[in-house]
């Protein structure tokens, strides 16, 4: 009785809150209405979310990239204006000279605060400064170094299971799946010091499952994102529950059960760890990993610390699920975008698949060293541009917490037709960075910027050097860059590559001959295949058979 009557006060004084921030959404006049920017749509609730936040979101982004400039202004739910920005000199601004000014989203923190836990995605300042700090040794090329034979031997399992399904003639095999279960296994044995998945038939982890329905679950739910600060910020947590156990929207409790299937894992997987650890080095070693996984090294490190730059409990435990959501299905989605375009490109398959093999007989049949696996130069090529071309994320919304100034590269000119080469920023102004803008962008990658091309890296044009992408990978933005860059972008690079070293090595891929539509790529949290628009399973169905000796 005394939670129901709470949450009754606390929900009277939320939806007062709302209100007044609508109110003063509604009643402020929008210093972005001189930028360029598709018509209203003619709904002041909903705006352009719906066309943003679609599975078929695709052509309204490209139209919106390509069509106004790299400064592009859009309207969000109850009349709140989006900025979006892929001018090069403003986001060098964004993310690197002034990022301290641009901060992540009140919305996106408070989601992955209940996602998540107070991990890397959730926590902001002093605190995601200290946990970075203890995390960027474990994500080192040293590290790397370390992981390579653990990461071999885990594929190994992979390619004999696949191997198992086509000894006996090609099969169509769905290999979203497969690299789904390789990119959670390869993350638990590396990051966690955990197996998820023996990589066999008819097997299944409630972790995994959770993990691989999280993103297309979110999906429903983004219009709720805008009243998650406060309901963070006003309600305890005891009456956050409360509503959360009884909230009569299926969508809702659908992500309720995989946050509760995540967060008992993590503490079954935390609490196992610092058992090892507390049990000495022999306990360590004779764990999956042998305590060379991030975790362990994560656990080590931070009992050596002093006192004062010491995780908490809470805040370690979240990291676990931070690190298998950020490795897991970004990781899973590009490795198998990178085999649908190697079915759809035989010829750079052919030659991909020829140098490998000519390297691994020169070495004789060993595995590559990591810097061996670097001196694959069509394999970093491919990597890099479906990188560029399929990035996981499409953007990230950062929140001007004062007043600022955008510089541009290129003048924009205003819908007064004024010209403008900077731009003001309120503070409180949403600033959309669009990473598959920056990545396609025709101005820096040429006319057919749209197009999967692998060989374009041979030879870069001297817009691309000369653009300045502040991104910490290869002038691209896929990672990020800044202080709230990805920090496992190694590792995810790592993975990729092993994974198709070996994949190639030993089997064809192709696409099926009967396949009933072509496999369309549909937007969300992170891209997932269907065949053709309207199907709801995620699946990419190939042909895959041995490669003939």
């Amino acid at each position: 009785m005394v939670v129901a009557l709470l949450a009754k006060v606390t929900l009277a004084a939320l939806l007062g809150r709302v209100v007044w921030i609508v109110c003063k959404w509604w009643l402020s006049p929008s210093p972005l209405k001189n930028i360029p920017g598709p018509e209203p749509s003619g709904s002041w609730l909903w705006g352009h979310f719906k066309q943003m936040f679609h599975r078929e979101s695709w052509d309204f982004l490209h139209d919106l990239f390509n069509r106004y400039g790299q400064v592009v202004r859009a309207d969000s739910l109850l009349g709140r204006k989006l900025l979006f920005v892929h001018d090069p000199l403003a986001l060098h601004h964004i993310l690197l000279k002034d990022q301290h000014a641009y901060e992540e989203s009140d919305q996106h923190t408070a989601m992955c605060m209940a996602l998540f836990g107070p991990g890397l995605f959730s926590v902001m300042s002093d605190t995601h400064r200290k946990q970075r700090k203890m995390l960027n040794p474990v994500f080192s090329v040293t590290h790397m170094r370390h992981m390579l034979p653990l990461f071999y031997s885990t594929v190994d399992r992979l390619v004999e299971s696949i191997h198992n399904h086509v000894a006996n003639g090609p099969q169509t095999l769905d290999m979203l799946g497969w690299s789904t279960r390789i990119a959670l296994e390869l993350i638990g044995q590396g990051g966690l010091g955990y197996s998820f998945d023996p990589l066999t038939e008819d097997t299944a982890n409630p972790y995994g499952d959770a993990m691989k329905i999280l993103m297309p679950s979110m999906l429903p739910l983004m219009v709720a994102r805008p009243l998650l600060p406060v309901v963070g910020k006003f309600l305890p947590r005891m009456v956050q529950r409360w509503f959360a156990e009884r909230l009569p929207w299926p969508a809702f409790q659908r992500i309720r059960h995989v946050v509760d299937t995540m967060d008992e894992m993590s503490h079954e997987i935390y609490d196992q760890k610092m058992a090892a650890l507390r049990a000495g080095e022999e306990a360590v070693v004779q764990q999956i990993g042998a305590g060379k996984d991030i975790l362990s090294k994560l656990l080590q490190a931070n009992m050596a610390a002093a006192e004062e730059d010491r995780l908490p409990d809470d805040q370690l435990i979240a990291q676990i699920t931070t690190i298998v959501f950020a490795a897991m299905d970004t990781t899973s989605g590009v490795i198998a975008h990178m085999i649908h375009m190697l079915a759809e490109h035989p010829d750079v398959q052919d030659r991909l698949r020829q140098e490998i093999l000519m390297k691994r007989a020169a070495l004789s049949g060993e595995d590559f060293t990591y810097d061996q696996l670097q001196d694959l130069p069509l394999l970093d090529m491919v990597c890099r541009e479906t990188l560029r071309m399929y990035p996981p994320l499409v953007f990230l919304i950062r929140t001007a917490i004062k007043d600022a100034v955008l510089p541009l590269s290129t003048p924009l000119r205003g819908r007064n037709g004024t010209s403008m080469d900077r731009i003001h920023v309120a503070k409180d102004t949403s600033v959309v960075i669009s990473i598959l803008a920056s990545n396609r962008n025709h101005a820096i990658w040429g006319p057919d910027a749209d197009e999967w091309r692998p060989d374009r890296w041979a030879k870069l044009p001297d817009a691309v050097a000369d653009a300045k992408i502040p991104g910490v990978y290869s002038h691209l933005l896929t990672f990020l860059g800044g202080g709230r860059a990805c920090i496992g972008f190694k590792f995810s690079e790592l993975e990729m590559k092993v994974v198709l070293v070996k994949l190639l090595e030993h089997f064809r891929f192709s696409m099926p001959a009967d396949l009933a539509q072509p496999i369309y790529w549909n937007f969300g949290g992170v891209q997932w295949p269907s065949v053709g628009r309207t199907s709801e399973k995620a699946e990419l169905p190939l042909k895959v058979e041995l490669v003939k000796a």
